[in-house]
């Protein structure tokens, strides 16, 4: 009611400013009625479809800053100062996480039997390994190799797997459309080589592996989500046991209650949004490398100056030797050095990659360098401090600050592993891998900041049984680092398929690629399957249950899109009705909801068949994502006619990208109607739209399904509504004036409550997934008439089951 009442007011304005005051206050039943409707049309141009979105609260992530800092993809180079702007933003959302890694690697590296080994050689050894690995995953690879496999500027597990569906056509969406392949940001040039080719059939004849493919997804994103668990229950629980240093005879409980106060402080602020907070966590982050470098360059010239010799491999070789078996189970421990070190790639869209670049190779590596050396050097003469050896290791001067700076870290540390938590859940729904949440974006000058209740109380509840559960860093540090670990080789296996089908590159260097950096991967895994009964179950368990709830839900998705389509009914069988269908129409607008491209929903029959009437103008809507990150306003809405013009039915269909959000429903009804508007109104008189789209007879075109989910053809005339500058003359069609109308007389929302049950003849296997998790999921999950955010006064909801 509230946008209405703006429109109206924003009409009358307009009518008062072009002259037409009288006909607001007009009683005939026909003037005012075309003098509003054409004002309206007018203030939908205006406002609607202008440029500048500014009215219409529009979805395109050009018209909202970006994560804090960022800027869009055009003006990400403009300047050196707008790069080091960015590199210097950075450091407080991507390198939180890792820069808190300091406080528990030594300590988790020695909590086993290698506290035994008190030599020189031992620490040498444990400080060459954690150096070449800093210097070998998050330098080498990701700065090098994995920042450039970003997808139209955006990174993580889905942007890789975004870019393999589109090149290989191994995508698992459903509704997927040839005309989405026009979209911007839908790019796939060059000419394919043999190993492209020969994957690309590879996975064509199996489809089995295609959903082999979504399974590794699954894994690193389930196993990216237990980070957004274990990160912040490590990282404030690390930073508050120091105070045991100064306080010795501090009981353990009152550590962990500290930290659980912290812990359900930090998520119940959540709602909020960190933009309000944001700008603080840079200077926090590079106050903390400032603090850990400058003490480990003071403990190195304090300690053992001869600590440089222990950057060469030879420590590592001499390590193992002396070591043994004892040495390899410590490697999980030094594996929590590089913590953190995908979150450069995931936050790629909100920055720039030059600017990440710049702040890891000048700043981050550089520091935690100094400070592992610093460390290293005062364990060579200090063995029995090893458990608190970051703390103790602190000049007396300054303890308390860098206590409390060091508290400040693991809190801005924890926020970018609870932000890209969200981030991730986000484009699981996107890709129907998640049950439906709800979504709030948090800020309206920066986009891609977004809050989901449901997760975030999850997150705290798991964060806090962690905690009180395991009580212990180490225990904790074993299950982080194994999380940690099969995120990275996830990654590793994904940038093997990319280098041969996007990139286009030799089959040998991919193999290079995968057998330098999968062997050091599996090396630290292998050493982490030790430490399972030692808390490494912990993210198995988590990583399982989450992976069964996003597979269940996508397997459960494909299923009953799969019965829509068998059930849909046929556009002929509606024409075959007459101009009036054998329905009595009533004034507004009649909003369907199906995920049907094509076709209408079985949805509709039912509701035709139990209450013979629908509305004057009827619009199929259906809401889609697409395996690009963006879709711009332009390409964000296919619009066609569905049967004769005198039966005012149209489809229309609404394109996001994974990393978009959704428009608020005010917002969105009011753009969907001036969609249609431009489309009637550039159509032909015969029917024929002024596009590139071919049309079928009476509008009408026949869908092809195949078998990996890919529309071949749209149903109907779709196109997309060119510039209106011509709408000034305010000659409308009847048409138009009708449709106006019908939005003055209220709009109804019709969605369908589907419940799928397996059929009788279905496996255990499947029934369990259909009948209990699926099902389960579906009872306890968002509605979509809560997604959509539609009044429930203008509601209509139509159930049925369907079997798959």
């Amino acid at each position: 009611m509230r946008g209405r009442l703006t429109l109206r007011s924003q009409t009358i304005a307009y009518l008062k400013l072009r002259g037409f005051g009288d006909a607001c206050h007009h009683r005939s039943p026909r003037e005012p009625r075309v003098a509003t409707a054409r004002a309206i049309t007018l203030i939908f141009v205006r406002f609607s479809l202008s440029d500048s979105g500014t009215a219409m609260g529009s979805s395109n992530p050009q018209s909202f800053a970006r994560e804090e800092g960022s800027a869009p993809p055009d003006q990400k180079k403009s300047s050196w100062k707008t790069v080091l702007t960015l590199s210097y933003q950075s450091l407080g959302v991507v390198y939180g996480d890792l820069s808190t890694s300091t406080l528990y690697a030594y300590k988790s590296t020695f909590s086993g039997k290698l506290s035994l080994h008190e030599s020189d050689e031992i620490v040498f050894g444990v400080l060459s390994f954690i150096f070449w690995t800093l210097t070998i995953i998050p330098l080498f690879k990701y700065i090098c190799f994995v920042l450039s496999a970003d997808d139209n500027g955006e990174g993580g597990t889905f942007a890789l797997y975004s870019l393999l569906c589109r090149h290989a056509k191994l995508c698992m969406l459903p509704n997927q459309q040839d005309d989405d392949k026009d979209l911007s940001a839908y790019d796939d040039e060059g000419a394919d080589t043999w190993g492209s080719n020969l994957l690309k059939d590879f996975f064509k004849k199996h489809p089995m592996f295609r959903g082999g493919l979504l399974v590794v997804v699954l894994l690193g994103t389930s196993m990216a989500i237990g980070d957004g668990v274990l990160t912040p229950t490590i990282s404030v629980l690390s930073a508050v046991s120091g105070v045991g240093v100064k306080l010795p005879h501090l009981h353990e409980n009152y550590v962990v209650a500290i930290s659980c106060v912290i812990l359900v402080g930090l998520f119940s602020l959540q709602h909020h949004g960190t933009h309000r907070v944001g700008f603080i966590f840079a200077p926090i982050v590079i106050a903390w490398f400032l603090f850990i470098s400058a003490i480990g360059i003071y403990n190195i010239f304090k300690w053992n100056p001869g600590i440089f010799c222990a950057l060469s491999p030879v420590y590592m070789f001499r390590f193992i030797k002396a070591t043994g078996t004892d040495g390899w189970v410590s490697l999980g421990g030094v594996m929590l050095c590089i913590t953190g070190t995908e979150t450069m790639f995931a936050n790629l869209g909100h920055f720039s990659s030059l600017s990440i670049k710049i702040a890891f190779t000048c700043l981050v590596y550089p520091c935690l360098v100094l400070a592992y050396m610093g460390e290293a050097a005062f364990l060579s003469k200090h063995h029995e401090d090893i458990q608190r050896s970051f703390y103790r290791a602190i000049p007396e001067p300054v303890f308390w600050p860098v206590f409390i700076v060091a508290t400040l870290a693991a809190v801005v540390g924890s926020q970018a592993a609870i932000s890209a938590t969200f981030s991730i859940v986000s484009q699981c729904c996107a890709f129907s891998c998640f049950p439906p949440v709800k979504i709030v974006h948090t800020s309206n000058q920066i986009y891609g900041r977004i809050y989901i209740p449901e997760v975030n109380w999850m997150l705290m509840c798991l964060c806090l049984a962690v905690t009180i559960g395991l009580r212990n860093t180490n225990f904790i540090g074993h299950a982080y680092g194994l999380a940690v670990t099969i995120v990275i080789f996830v990654t590793t296996c994904l940038m093997f398929l990319v280098i041969i089908v996007v990139w286009r590159q030799k089959v040998r260097t991919a193999v290079a690629f995968l057998v330098f950096f999968g062997s050091i991967e599996l090396l630290y895994i292998s050493a982490l399957m030790i430490k399972i009964p030692e808390g490494g179950w912990l993210p198995l368990a988590l990583s399982t249950i989450f992976m069964v709830v996003m597979y269940a839900w996508n397997y459960g998705t494909l299923r009953k899109h799969e019965s829509d389509l068998e059930n849909k009914i046929s556009v002929s069988r509606i024409l075959a009705l007459g101009p009036k269908l054998g329905i009595v129409r009533v004034p507004g607008i009649g909003l369907v909801y199906a995920d049907l491209v094509t076709g209408m929903p079985a949805i509709f029959g039912h509701f035709a068949a139990n209450l013979p009437a629908f509305h004057q103008v009827l619009v199929f809507v259906c809401i889609k994502s697409v395996q690009v990150p963006f879709v711009s306003e332009d390409d964000r809405f296919l619009v066609g006619r569905i049967g004769p013009k005198e039966y005012h039915i149209f489809r229309c269909i609404v394109r996001y990208g994974y990393k978009d959000l959704q428009q608020e429903n005010s917002e969105f009804e009011n753009d969907l109607v001036s969609r249609i508007l431009a489309f009637v109104e550039t159509e032909d008189d015969d029917g024929e739209a002024s596009s590139d789209y071919e049309s079928g007879e009476s509008g009408i075109r026949r869908l092809e399904h195949t078998s990996d989910h890919t529309v071949q053809h749209s149903d109907t005339h779709l196109a997309r509504p060119p510039a209106l500058e011509f709408w000034e003359s305010c000659q409308l069609k009847t048409e138009s004036l009708e449709i106006l109308t019908a939005k003055e007389c209220g709009v109804v929302y019709i969605l369908g409550h589907s419940y799928a049950k397996a059929k009788k003849s279905s496996s255990v296997l499947k029934k369990l997934a259909i009948d209990v998790v699926f099902s389960f999921l579906s009872k306890n999950c968002r509605a979509p008439v809560v997604l959509l955010n539609a009044p429930h006064s203008l509601l209509l909801e139509v159930g049925m089951v369907c079997y798959v």
